[in-house]
């Protein structure tokens, strides 16, 4: 994809992938050593319940078959739990993704490999922890994992690096955001402690992209306040291909671990009022139909969102009004 950009003075130039990634380079290692400074290492095994631990049956003749009630996690819990672990699952795919949109070279390369270094710890921590702590159906969580990773993935925004940058920044605000909810209603302090050390670094990685969002902006206003509106109004989770996925984003929506008021409100409003997208002036036709048509797109979200508040406080008091009779 490219634009005639009028901030390099010559109606000739226009934007392509290889030039944005040249003029972003800078701005690149400029974040990453801002991100190498403030990231902190941590150990996955620190976090994980192994005196919680015992045999499953298979090559062990003492193994113990698995039981929910064995486990102090809530319902809600062990299925966010689930797509939040078959989401990492797939790093690999990610990987492929951003280091064929990025490269691996200079300082684009460093961060791709560091950032799917830092990703495959959040992996690891939560398998661990499932399995410890016996929180899920271990032979389904495999079959599950199996199914998700045969599948692979592709972005919606493989077509466009631009694309893909607006698409993280608010992406990794989304996990975290995910994580975190996920935290608070598994029912389990450990859980809550090791799923705020990944919300921590999903928190990093969005300030990385989010920033790096700012300088395109910067360079190529039109170019990526469109990149920015078709991301948003099409935006879906990396996880929507998992098994039996719809089913669960339901309950996750009615358990407050993500929905439609927490996207609009902690995921997509950050991002946009902290680069002052809805306010940004000087764009060209593109760019400010682009501009409005976003401007719009949130306010209806915003509507729907208010929508699904009011069923879910009917659902609420229904469910407080049984348990009181």
């Amino acid at each position: 994809m490219t634009i005639t950009s009028p901030s390099l003075g010559s109606p000739s130039a226009v934007w392509t992938d290889a030039r944005l990634l040249y003029a972003l380079e800078e701005v690149v290692e400029k974040e990453l050593n801002r991100h190498l400074k403030v990231a902190k290492d941590w150990m996955p095994h620190e976090y994980v319940p192994w005196s919680d631990g015992r045999n499953f049956p298979g090559i062990f003749a003492d193994g113990e078959a698995w039981d929910k009630e064995q486990s102090k996690v809530t319902e809600i819990g062990r299925i966010a739990l689930v797509v939040n672990l078959l989401t990492e699952d797939n790093l690999p795919s990610y990987h492929h993704e951003i280091a064929s949109l990025f490269g691996r070279d200079g300082a684009w390369g460093t961060w791709v490999h560091r950032w799917t270094a830092e990703e495959g710890r959040h992996g690891i921590v939560m398998r661990d922890y499932l399995l410890a702590s016996r929180a899920v159906d271990p032979d389904k969580l495999e079959r599950f994992r199996m199914a998700h990773m045969s599948e692979g993935f592709e972005s919606d925004n493989r077509h466009s690096m631009l694309h893909s940058i607006a698409y993280v920044a608010f992406q990794e605000l989304a996990t975290r955001i995910s994580h975190r909810n996920t935290g608070h209603q598994s029912g389990d302090p450990v859980c809550d402690r090791m799923l705020a050390r990944i919300a921590t670094d999903e928190n990093l990685h969005m300030v990385f992209y989010r920033n790096l969002l700012g300088a395109a902006f910067d360079l190529a206003p039109d170019l990526t306040m469109r990149a920015v509106r078709d991301v948003v109004v099409d935006f879906r989770m990396p996880g929507h291909g998992i098994p039996g996925f719809e089913r669960a984003a339901a309950q996750m929506a009615i358990g407050e671990v993500y929905n439609l008021r927490i996207h609009h409100d902690d995921v997509l409003q950050p991002v946009l009022r902290f680069l002052k997208v809805l306010d940004i002036d000087g764009l060209g036709p593109e760019g400010r139909q682009a501009q409005e048509e976003l401007g719009l797109y949130m306010g209806g979200l915003d509507a729907e969102a208010a929508k699904f508040d009011e069923r879910l406080a009917a659902r609420k008091a229904r469910m407080a009004a049984r348990a009181a009779g």
